[in-house]
């Protein structure tokens, strides 16, 4: 008898074997079903909710995936023999209850139990976001969820810029840009997507270059209109988070609203001079549901009020600054680590170098996301601080 048979003999008497039946039973009662298959193999199809860590890298991957060491462990392999190996080394690093699925997954499949055929990221993707990838809050999971998903991004200026491009690099699968205007040479003080060859281009357009530039396997969708009341519904409809990076009222409490009555999250930045903000309005997030941008200003100040950053200035750096924090916040709502910015406001003045959390409290007569409250409708304000003059 070869030395592997001999040593397979000896697991045989020590790992409990379990059926596909029996296993998949154990696995809707609470059991974690490891997949210790190589990666050219799982592409082929997988148990559902199995953990795919790989017999390579198991003993380093296992812990974050399942850290109870009390849970039974129901490991599998193709034909059954890997995976008995793959148990004695989790049993050796504390793990008291693990069974060897017999047969592997070419019983499994046979059998008729259910599997999926799960997406796994290319060749060229693991070496663009190889960082990522060793990130054990985002991994191979965190990366393809990020490339499946849907940010818009309103305003492709001073706070656009900078969270567009890191999104983008990031691998934020689908990005929306909307706006209106074109490129000017005052905004390349601030906005870093644009440049003096593209002045008096749309900026979508701009940005698009620029972007496709930095990542092109990303899906970028341009909007060159102004948002109003007529389509804010329609181009929401098609993402999961709104950045607001525009700097007049009137498309604030749009936006605003509008993610009110979807039920979407406001990364929400504002820039002043030497000054900035930035927050996550999200009535409907379920671990704690606040308050809108009305809460806090229910209507729209006068016209003198509000200026522009044409009318009042702002320091260059200033959006970059707000920017990628709005790029941070997004990116920490689709992989649902840490805590979002909601319930909270984060001021930054660059003059003493100081950033301040403010909390911020829901209005419970809030005519939009007030309890009991009905969506009231659209107020298209008139546009009071976009003006340059």
């Amino acid at each position: 008898m070869k030395a592997k048979d001999r040593r397979l003999a000896e697991l045989r008497s020590s790992i409990t074997e379990v059926s596909p039946a029996e296993a998949l039973e154990l696995q809707q009662k609470g059991a974690a079903l490891i997949d210790v298959r190589d990666t050219e193999e799982v592409v082929q199809g997988s148990p559902e909710n199995a953990h795919r860590l790989g017999r390579s890298f198991l003993e380093l991957r296992i812990e974050d995936a399942v850290p109870d060491l009390d849970k039974t462990l129901c490991v599998m392999c193709a034909g059954g023999v890997r995976s008995m190996f793959a148990a004695e080394a989790l049993k050796r690093l504390g793990y008291k209850d693990v069974r060897s699925i017999a047969g592997g997954f070419s019983r499994w499949k046979n059998e008729g139990h259910p599997f999926e055929t799960p997406t796994f990221l290319s060749s060229e993707d693991r070496e663009r976001y190889a960082r990522h990838l060793t990130i054990t809050d985002v991994g191979e999971a965190g990366q393809l969820k990020l490339l499946d998903s849907k940010v818009l991004l309103i305003g492709a200026g001073g706070l656009g810029s900078p969270a567009a491009y890191y999104l983008a690099a990031a691998g934020i699968g689908n990005l929306g840009l909307v706006d209106h205007d074109i490129v000017d040479r005052s905004n390349l003080q601030r906005q870093i997507l644009h440049t003096e060859a593209r002045v008096g281009m749309p900026k979508v357009e701009s940005a698009k270059i620029a972007l496709e530039a930095l990542n092109s396997s990303i899906n970028i969708t341009t909007y060159e209109t102004h948002l109003d009341s007529s389509n804010v519904e329609d181009i929401f409809s098609n993402y999961d988070i709104i950045v607001d990076g525009t700097d007049n009222m009137a498309t604030r409490y749009l936006i605003n609203d509008a993610c009110v009555k979807l039920g979407l999250p406001n990364v929400h930045g504002a820039v002043y001079r030497f000054e900035g903000q930035l927050t996550v309005f999200w009535p409907a997030y379920e671990k704690q549901g606040t308050g809108c941008y009305r809460c806090m200003f229910p209507e729209p100040p006068p016209p003198e009020l509000s200026p522009s950053c044409a009318e009042a200035g702002v320091l260059g750096v200033m959006p970059g600054i707000l920017g990628l924090l709005q790029a941070v916040e997004t990116i920490k709502i689709l992989l649902d680590i840490g805590e979002p910015l909601v319930g909270r406001q984060l001021h930054y003045d660059a003059l003493t170098t100081q950033f301040t959390m403010l909390k911020t409290r829901k209005n419970p007569s809030c005519r939009y996301c007030g309890e009991g409250a009905e969506f009231p409708g659209y107020d298209d304000y008139a546009q009071v601080c976009a003006s340059n003059a």
